[in-house]
């Protein structure tokens, strides 16, 4: 059974110990509409705003959308990515260098 969007939104929101009320501010949305969004069927959000609803849970649209096979793991990677992507390059080199530490010390 594919989950709906609401849900999806309402599972991301609490995984990440969020309120409505502070999931709202950070999309710069109102508690009520939030709540409509996880509660009304079907939702009619727009694109600009499912895309900085995505950005606030650290997942992709398409996975709130339910509209490819991509899991919770692979919408979490490709958001980091997004993040990843826009930041300063002496800070993307720093993150690798700890990647490289993290990869090392999982070997052992």
């Amino acid at each position: 059974m594919q989950i709906k969007f609401g849900d999806r939104i309402k599972e991301r929101r609490l995984a990440s110990k969020m309120t409505l009320d502070q999931l709202a501010q950070a999309t710069s949305s109102s508690k009520s509409y939030i709540w409509e969004l996880e509660n009304k069927n079907p939702p009619r959000p727009s694109a600009e705003k499912l895309a900085i609803i995505a950005q606030a849970l650290e997942v992709t649209v398409d996975y709130l959308l339910g509209s490819d096979e991509q899991t919770l793991e692979e919408a979490e990677d490709k958001a980091f990515y997004r993040s990843y992507s826009g930041l300063p390059s002496e800070t993307r080199r720093q993150l690798r260098d700890m990647a490289k530490i993290l990869g090392a010390q999982k070997g052992r």
